[in-house]
């Protein structure tokens, strides 16, 4: 019963949100549509499983994601990177941010400052700006599937016009680039005298769920150090990446009515 139930629940985080008919889940399992009828109510009434009374469909249950949630790494995508902001910052006298995806946002888990002293698009610890601004939240947009990067471009371009040099055209083009280069960085001039590097920390499936960052005096963040700074956070992101935990409450998505209101307010970074 346990390992058939296991296979069930397996095909149907395979389908995802669509959920599955038992038709299909039968044989996707190899089992009789009676015995998968019978595990799948089984479930139900456990919580983790959930069926969606119109289309029959059968879908993974709250109880499911809130068990799932507890799993992992239950100190979080802070703790777990705290070992590398330090490493980072020791190594390279730099001022390191850790940034978090939060819908069409990002925010700035962590910090670890640096000698010198640095202005940015987050000011602090929980500061937040929209996905596109500034090094770290364009090396987390670059690597999102491009679906969920295209609403986010839709969504965000209004919002960041009011920095002057970004636009459609420049947001797309910058993208474009990181993705090739597989990180963040130049001195777009538009915080003066900074300058910044950022990669993405991708979880299990190579979608970037957070990035390390490197804020400096654009003096020191020359052609000539910069492939280094690259290196290293690239080392640091790799290690953390396939640790983070996908239902880290820091990962979730905004709830529906503040992204109403930023809809309302689009220049409300």
């Amino acid at each position: 019963m346990l390992p058939r139930a296991f296979a069930l629940i397996r095909a149907l985080a395979a389908a995802r949100a669509e959920g599955a008919r038992v038709t299909q889940l039968a044989r996707a399992v190899g089992l009789t549509q009676g015995t998968t009828h019978r595990i799948l109510h089984a479930l139900i009434a456990q919580g983790v499983v959930e069926q969606e009374e119109r289309s029959k469909r059968y879908r993974l249950g709250l109880d499911f994601f809130a068990l799932a949630a507890q799993a992992g790494n239950p100190g979080g995508l802070r703790a777990l990177s705290r070992p590398s902001l330090l490493r980072l910052c020791a190594s390279l006298g730099e001022t390191v941010f850790l940034l978090a995806k939060s819908g069409f946002d990002a925010v700035c888990l962590d910090i670890c400052e640096g000698p010198f002293p640095i202005r940015s698009f987050t000011n602090d610890i929980g500061g937040r700006i929209a996905l596109g601004v500034g090094q770290g939240s364009l090396a987390i947009l670059a690597f999102l599937p491009e679906a969920e990067r295209e609403e986010i471009i839709r969504f965000n371009v209004p919002r960041i016009r009011g920095y002057g040099v970004l636009d459609e055209v420049y947001l797309r083009t910058e993208i474009e680039r990181v993705r090739q280069l597989g990180y963040a960085g130049r001195n777009s001039g538009v915080l003066d005298g900074m300058a910044g590097v950022a990669v993405p920390i991708l979880d299990r499936t190579g979608t970037a769920v957070a990035a390390l960052s490197v804020g400096t005096l654009a003096s020191r963040l020359d052609n000539e150090r910069l492939p280094m700074v690259v290196e290293l956070l690239k080392r640091q992101a790799s290690a953390v990446g396939p640790l983070a935990n996908p239902f880290d409450v820091a990962l979730r998505r905004r709830p529906t009515h503040d992204l109403a209101e930023l809809a309302a307010h689009p220049r409300a970074l």
